[in-house]
């Protein structure tokens, strides 16, 4: 199988661009922000590779980092999402914003993703295999230019939950998540929905 190609884009085509490489050219499905990346740099690409085989054809999948190709490794297992519809997910949200969509339980951002859907959002939202694979991976975006990312407690399950009430009650994000995390960490394993978000709302009222 491949693992990498190295070469010069000799073009970019609507899900895909060819890579040359010593003169044969390859044509690799890539995501939108894969492209436009793509096409912002100059000289030879280095691109991670994910081959896939059908009765039909061979598919080469293209990506810049290694993040992009682990989310969609783990886009592709979950139920009716196929590696097209991983791209999909991949050109409207970078690993980063789906780690955090997912920890969060956030369907609307998936499903806001042009050509995604309800339906296809809701399931990768609540399948555990990628509520797994968010952890620890989701990440605060940088407030400004400059600014440090402060790490964010991932929370899952139950504690997504909480945390999106909180959060539609007017807290912030970081702020919700953190003092879910801490309510948790006192009422251990089992506390439900509504004991979670009394408890968080304890730890943030003023002192």
């Amino acid at each position: 199988m491949i693992g990498s190609l190295k070469g010069f884009v000799e073009s970019v085509q609507d899900g895909g661009c060819v890579l040359d490489v010593g003169g044969v050219g390859y044509l690799v499905h890539c995501s939108r922000k894969t492209l436009d990346r793509l096409t912002a740099r100059e000289g030879i690409q280095k691109l991670l590779v994910e081959t896939r085989v059908s009765q039909d054809a061979i598919t080469l999948f293209g990506f810049l980092d290694a993040q992009e190709r682990e989310a969609f490794l783990a886009l592709i297992e979950v139920k009716t999402v196929g590696p097209q519809k991983a791209l999909v997910v991949l050109s409207g949200l970078t690993p980063n914003q789906l780690a955090q969509a997912i920890a969060a339980k956030e369907r609307k951002r998936l499903s806001d993703v042009k050509g995604l859907g309800a339906a296809t959002a809701t399931r990768i939202v609540d399948e555990p295999a990628m509520q797994k694979w968010a952890v620890g991976r989701a990440m605060p975006d940088e407030d400004g230019v400059g600014a440090v990312a402060i790490a964010v407690p991932v929370v899952a399950g139950v504690e997504a939950d909480a945390a999106s009430a909180l959060t539609n009650l007017g807290w912030k994000r970081p702020e919700a998540a953190a003092a879910v995390a801490r309510a948790a960490k006192r009422l251990g394993e089992g506390a439900s929905l509504n004991t979670l978000i009394t408890e968080a709302l304890k730890d943030m009222a003023p002192r």
